[in-house]
């Protein structure tokens, strides 16, 4: 086993749906991470409380490691890990992983990936943050939103998250009670304006459809109250991956530009 392998125990879960679901685990020591990076959990299906044998079509040996990335959800600064999965059907690792329980084991790879990072923006930072996130890719928002140096960063941040059903708008009250809970601990902190966004059903004082029409129609830049400026903004991008591209190619006809060196306004993470 790798040096950077590390065995972790889960702490609790969280079952949003029955295809989405949150759980919490130890956090080694000596791990480090930047708050919208991600890491490698690993399982061995014979490790876990319940196992079920993979359909015979995904059949593999029961002692196999699979490992699959996942955003991370926590703070840098918390003594734990949260995690935010969605369930793929006959998934190697998820079809197993959704059936956690306390006290499971799972392997965990210390080596933190991904530049979704605040820090890939140069200073000084523009006023506004824009975070547009479908699905499990609200993840890294949710870490960086428990960091504090991002309410002293910026003016105005707009947290815009789409989902197919009510349902699965999950951490909604984690999200409302940010502004509070972070907000105040710094002087002249960002306002964080949430917008909720249901696309297959009607949910009251939600937006519902696509993120790149309501780019182009202008509804959410009006939701949010705040201009989308090519000057004044920062936008980050997380969601399954042809949202992600769908609304990169609508921001950049909206004269924005892809973050390269430091410079530019858009930062753009596939994650399902």
């Amino acid at each position: 086993m790798s040096d950077n392998i590390q065995t972790v125990t889960v702490l609790s879960k969280t079952t949003w749906t029955p295809n989405l679901f949150s759980f919490t685990v130890t956090r080694p020591d000596s791990f480090k991470f930047t708050a919208g990076q991600f890491v490698r959990l690993g399982v061995n299906p014979s490790q876990l409380q319940y196992y079920q044998q993979p359909r015979a079509a995904a059949e593999q040996a029961v002692d196999e490691e699979v490992f699959r990335a996942y955003s991370i959800v926590s703070s840098p600064f918390d003594e734990v890990l949260e995690f935010f999965s969605i369930v793929i059907p006959d998934g190697a690792f998820t079809s197993q992983l959704q059936h956690l329980q306390v006290g499971d084991e799972l392997l965990l790879n210390t080596m933190p990936f991904g530049f979704l990072t605040l820090a890939r923006y140069q200073k000084p930072h523009p006023k506004d943050l824009w975070l547009l996130a479908t699905g499990t890719g609200l993840a890294p928002f949710l870490s960086m939103l428990q960091d504090l140096q991002t309410w002293q960063d910026y003016e105005h941040i707009v947290l815009a998250y789409s989902a197919r059903t009510v349902e699965e708008l999950a951490y909604v009250e984690k999200i409302e009670q940010l502004q509070h809970n972070f907000g105040s601990l710094v002087d002249n902190p960002a306002k964080l304006i949430f917008i909720p966004i249901v696309t297959r059903e009607s949910m009251t004082d939600a937006l519902s459809e696509r993120l790149p029409k309501l780019l182009l129609d202008q509804s959410l830049q009006q939701r949010a109250g705040i201009a989308l400026d090519i000057d004044s903004a920062h936008v980050m991008v997380c969601g399954n991956p042809e949202m992600v591209e769908d609304t990169k190619e609508t921001l950049k006809s909206l004269g924005m530009v892809m973050n390269r060196r430091g410079e530019g306004n858009i930062a753009v993470e596939n994650y399902w």
